[in-house]
């Protein structure tokens, strides 16, 4: 099955999607195919039997978000000039949203901008990474803080990859999953409520609803100047989270599922959010083992880190809220006070 991504909008800048067994790849240019130890370990020989080029090389990265930086970035341009890249050369990212993300950042770097194509192998990164074009590093300030929108030409997605998935990564896409039935499609979530994730036909089915969800907003809003801004429902909190623990404790998509029970009690809290619609997601999400529980150990501290948000603007902080299941809403300006009140009901016991 194919779904389109049409940019007509913006660059008029199409390519397809394929969620399908990983086709004959064939290429007339220089490849260089980026990935881990762990993705190389486990699935290279399977991916190098499918491509064709008259010169192909591997660059493998350390594994791990600890290592989404411009070191790294850096790393992979220096492989790209040892390798004697040009303009018309290609990059192919193979691995989780991490090295989608640097691979699609150094493309957009080498040369002011070479091809590359996406064949993510986890579930986070088939059913939201590697969709839409982000593509970046972290800092110490915070998340995705350095970066570019930059499109790859082909997104391949093969459920096969999934097969040695370990549970937490698993878990971690799912999130995702569920932030964008609950922007965006009550029905789909009552369906994932019922869903066995592990089933193979039904996993196929939501892998497809969730792109087409993701491609229809991105094909509104590239470069999230709108609509687009909604994808980032409980990464807001999230994002601290992850800042906070540097990036060691949670996966992305175990932050981001504490991140929307952070969003979820503040649309509570502003009436935005029923308690049974906060218990019903809080509930998905744990029926998929994902964290649901966070200590702010300092409610000032937690909240400074709001500003560094890419949505952040002129000193106000941008919350993405659910308005009742399948609906959002995106609010600025909300008072501090009533914000670190929800904070503290997060906070350490006194």
């Amino acid at each position: 099955m194919i779904v389109p991504i049409e940019l007509v909008h913006t660059q008029n800048i199409t390519y397809d999607i394929t969620i399908d067994v990983l086709p004959q790849l064939a290429f007339d240019t220089h490849v260089v195919i980026v990935t881990n130890p762990t993705v190389s370990g486990l699935h290279l020989n399977r991916l190098l039997a499918h491509i064709s080029a008259p010169q192909l090389h591997v660059v493998t990265i350390p594994d791990g978000e600890t290592y989404k930086t411009l070191e790294t970035v850096e790393s992979i341009l220096n492989a790209c000039f040892e390798h004697r890249l040009d303009r018309k050369s290609l990059l192919i990212a193979f691995g989780g949203g991490v090295i989608g993300d640097m691979t699609g950042f150094a493309a957009s770097l080498y040369q002011r901008g070479i091809d590359f194509i996406q064949i993510p192998t986890t579930l986070l990164s088939q059913v939201d990474a590697s969709v839409g074009g982000k593509t970046g590093v972290n800092t110490r300030y915070g998340k995705n803080l350095i970066g570019a929108f930059y499109q790859p030409k082909a997104v391949y997605i093969d459920p096969y990859f999934l097969h040695t998935l370990p549970s937490r990564e698993f878990a971690a896409g799912v999130a995702e999953i569920v932030k964008m039935a609950v922007m965006f499609d009550a029905s789909y979530f009552a369906f994932l409520e019922k869903a066995d994730f592990r089933d193979e036909e039904t996993l196929k089915e939501i892998i497809k609803k969730s792109v087409e969800l993701k491609a229809w907003v991105v094909n509104q809003d590239e470069k999230e100047a709108g609509i687009r801004a909604v994808l980032n429902y409980g990464h807001t909190f999230g994002h601290v989270v992850e800042n906070e623990t540097q990036y060691e404790t949670y996966l992305h998509g175990e932050a981001v599922a504490i991140g929307m029970v952070m969003a979820n009690a503040l649309a509570v809290e502003l009436g935005l959010f029923s308690q049974d619609e906060a218990r019903r997601v809080k509930a998905l999400l744990q029926k998929a083992s994902l964290p649901v529980e966070y200590v702010i150990k300092d409610v000032d501290d937690f909240y400074e880190h709001f500003f560094l948000d890419k949505k952040s603007a002129r000193g106000s902080i941008k919350f993405i809220l659910p308005q009742g299941l399948g609906h959002h809403t995106m609010l600025s300006g909300l008072d501090e006070s009533m914000v670190k009140k929800v904070l503290h009901g997060f906070g350490v016991p006194q």
